[in-house]
C-alpha cells in the first residue's frame, strides 16, 4: 500500500472489485492504493470502535450509515493500538466533527495511519451488490496517477482470498500482560488473544477478574502457568479452518475440565474443537443491530457482530462430542446461524457476537456473568 495525504478531499479515487463493478468518488483519509475483501457494516454508530477492531484485519469496511465521522475521533474509544482496516468506504464524511470528547477529525487518523478511503460513492448501491454477490477482493485507488481500470481489476484479482487466511497472530500481542482486576480480585483469567478488543478484558475486570491475556502462540502449558480459574479466547480475523493450534490448546482446556469462555473467532474455535466444521457466509453479519435468541432462556438480544465464517453446528439436537454433549445456545434471527455453543457435561460455552459491547448495544453483558457463575461454580 502506498500513501499520500495532500489534498485528499479534492483527489478522484476509484473501487474496484473482483467482479468487475467499479466505483467512482472523492479520496478520504490516505493517498495510494489499498486491497482486501469488501464486507459492510449496519453500525450507526461506534465507528472508531470498529476501526480498532483487530477481527477487520485485511478487510475494506463500507458502512451502510451515509453520515460517517459526525463525533470525530477521541483518544478513549480505541479498541487496540491502531487501525486494523484495510480500507473505509463512506458516502457523506463530516465535513466539521461536532463532540466535546472529540481531539481531530475522523479523515485526519485515517491519513494519519495510512488508511486509504474513498468517499462520495453510492453505498447503498455497493452494499446491494455484496448482499447479492457476496464478499469479496477489493481494492480502493487514488491519487493523479491513476492505473487504467484493467490494472486494477488484475491486481485485486492478484491479492489473497480470506479463505484460508491465517491471520490472528499478525495482530495477537507478542508480549504476555496483565489487565488487573477493579476492586477485590476474585479469579484469574488466562486470556488467549488473537485479536482481542480492549474493553473485553475491561468488562471481566469490573467484575474481579485479573485477565492475564497472552499472545496467539501460547501452548496449553503457558494458559496454566498463571494458574487460570477460567481461561478466554477471543475475538480475530481469518479463516477458522487455518486455526489448528488454538484448537489444540483449547481442546487441553476442554481435558481437563477449567470454566472456559470464547467469542466471535473463539466461537468458532471452540466449534472446531468439539469436532464441528466453519463455513464461509455469504456476506457475514457486521454492526451493532442483529437480533439473537439465547435460546437458553428465550430472550431476544440486540447484539454486536463482526464475522465472516460460522459454525456448522445442528440447529434442534444435542449432540454427542468428545467432550460430552453440546447444543447450539444462541441462533441468529435474520438467517439462523449459530451464534452460541454451550456444553451439557462441562463448564464451557461461547457466542459468536461481541458481548462487550463497544461499540454496541449491551444486552449481552450477562455473558460476563454466566462465565463468572462458572469459575464459582467449580471453586464450590
Amino acid at each position: 500500500m502506498t500513501t499520500s495525504t495532500r489534498g485528499a478531499h479534492r483527489t478522484p479515487a476509484v473501487l474496484v472489485l473482483e467482479d468487475g463493478r467499479i466505483f467512482r468518488g472523492r479520496a478520504y483519509g490516505a493517498v495510494g492504493a489499498t486491497f482486501g475483501e469488501a464486507v459492510f457494516s449496519t453500525g450507526m454508530t461506534g465507528y472508531q470502535e470498529t476501526l480498532t477492531d483487530p477481527s477487520y484485519h485485511r478487510q475494506v469496511v463500507v458502512m451502510t450509515a451515509p453520515h460517517v465521522g459526525n463525533t470525530g475521533i477521541n483518544d478513549e474509544d480505541m479498541e487496540s493500538r491502531r487501525i486494523w482496516v484495510s480500507g473505509y468506504v463512506v458516502r457523506d464524511p463530516a465535513r466539521v466533527p461536532s463532540n466535546w470528547r472529540s481531539t481531530r477529525s475522523l479523515d485526519q487518523e485515517l491519513a494519519a495511519q495510512g488508511v486509504v478511503g474513498i468517499s462520495g460513492i453510492d453505498t447503498r448501491a455497493l452494499t446491494r451488490h455484496l448482499r447479492e454477490r457476496g464478499a469479496m477482493r477489493v481494492g480502493i485507488f487514488s491519487g493523479n496517477a491513476l492505473p487504467d481500470e484493467g490494472t486494477m481489476l488484475a491486481e485485486v484479482r492478484q491479492t489473497p482470498e480470506m479463505s484460508g487466511a491465517d491471520l490472528s497472530a499478525e495482530v495477537a500481542t507478542t508480549e504476555a500482560y496483565v489487565v488487573p482486576a477493579i476492586g477485590e480480585k476474585k479469579f484469574t483469567v488466562a486470556a488467549v488473544d488473537l485479536g482481542i478488543k480492549g474493553m473485553t478484558p475491561h468488562r471481566m475486570a469490573e467484575r474481579g477478574i485479573e485477565v492475564h491475556v497472552l499472545p496467539a502462540t501460547a501452548t496449553v502449558d503457558d494458559v496454566y502457568a498463571v494458574e487460570p480459574d477460567g481461561v478466554f479466547f477471543s475475538n480475530g480475523p481469518g479463516d477458522p479452518a487455518t486455526a489448528d493450534h488454538p484448537v489444540s490448546v483449547m481442546q487441553g482446556v476442554l481435558e481437563r475440565g477449567t470454566p472456559l469462555f470464547g467469542i466471535c473467532f473463539g466461537n468458532q474455535i471452540l466449534g472446531r474443537a468439539l469436532g464441528f466444521g466453519t463455513f464461509k457466509l455469504k456476506y457475514g453479519h457486521r454492526g451493532i443491530n442483529q437480533p439473537v435468541q439465547d435460546r437458553t432462556t428465550g430472550k431476544v438480544e440486540v447484539t454486536a457482530h463482526n464475522h465472516g465464517f460460522a459454525v456448522d453446528a445442528p440447529l434442534d439436537q444435542v449432540s454427542d462430542t468428545p467432550y460430552g454433549r453440546a447444543e447450539v445456545s444462541h441462533v441468529c434471527l435474520n438467517d439462523n446461524v449459530v451464534e452460541g455453543l454451550q456444553l451439557l457435561d462441562r463448564p464451557a460455552f461461547s457466542v459468536q457476537y461481541h458481548p462487550e459491547a463497544a461499540a454496541g448495544p449491551h444486552d449481552a453483558a450477562y455473558l460476563f456473568d454466566r462465565f463468572v457463575n462458572l469459575m464459582e461454580g467449580q471453586r464450590a
